[in-house]
């Protein structure tokens, strides 16, 4: 008779703790999460490019392009795929093409950027600092390299999208970041880590790209990291977070996403 009460019991308590091992299980496994450094928030996205289905994306069946991160999530769900979460990929013109480099599954869709500013007067736009460089996907895994070395390997890739400044390069700061500059605003980038791991980090505060790249070197221990975007472009989907930004510029161009 005890055993009999105790059976419904037993039961309920074993599908409790399966639910709760699930569900850690689950937020272990969540790629995003909120993370500080010396004063700034900021959101630290993590995939292994070996394992995980990394993509870029920028125009719909139709041709046109997605602008919003929940126009390609309904894209995907509507293919029976989830998008997990997704960033800014890089900087775009007004009718929302990449404004450099662009591969999606190994076409080149847009070649490399090689302008360079004139030297006129007032300040020279992020993707035109020295060096710029290209963030890719091929089989070996995830590479960044600065835009002139991309030039002189020519690395068969199937995913690439090319932005700038670099951040860190060869595990230095870009020498031409300021300590202490006074031009802060939000910022989004992408860096190589420690085991070959692909970290995006997208900054909550206003932040200058000396500490932005310190973030990537010296907390998120990644060697090689690239500039994205900033300011109005700066943006993440993540549901979980209940993220689904929207971009001041009326929509993104290219856009970096972790399907399942």
């Amino acid at each position: 008779m005890p055993t009999k009460s105790l059976k419904p019991a037993l039961l309920a308590a074993v599908a409790m703790l399966a639910a709760t091992i699930a569900s850690l299980q689950q937020a272990q496994a969540a790629p995003c999460e909120p993370q500080s450094f010396e004063g700034a928030d900021y959101i630290v996205c993590t995939v292994d490019p070996d394992k995980a289905d990394l993509r870029l994306f920028w125009k719909d069946a139709a041709g046109e392009p997605y602008r919003y991160f929940s126009s390609l999530a309904e894209a995907l769900q509507a293919e029976g795929r989830t998008l997990v979460f997704a960033v800014n990929a890089g900087m775009y013109r007004q009718d929302f093409s990449p404004l450099g480099l662009y591969v999606e599954n190994g076409k080149e869709l847009k070649p490399v950027n090689k302008a360079k500013t004139d030297g006129s007067a007032g300040p020279v736009p992020n993707f035109y600092k020295k060096p710029n460089g290209v963030f890719l996907l091929d089989d070996a895994g995830a590479k960044i390299l600065p835009t002139d070395e991309f030039l002189k390997r020519r690395p068969a890739a199937r995913f690439a999208t090319q932005s700038g400044p670099m951040l860190v390069i060869s595990g230095k700061l870009n020498p031409i970041f300021i300590p202490g500059s006074t031009d802060k605003t939000r910022r989004n980038g992408v860096g190589i880590c420690a085991g070959g791991a692909v970290r995006f980090a997208i900054s909550e505060d206003a932040v200058n790209f000396h500490d932005f790249a310190r973030l990537f070197r010296d907390e998120l221990q990644c060697p090689d990291a690239l500039f994205l975007d900033g300011g109005r472009g700066v943006g993440l989907y993540d549901p979980a977070l209940r993220r689904n930004d929207y971009s001041w510029h009326g929509g993104y161009g290219p856009i970096l996403g972790l399907v399942e």
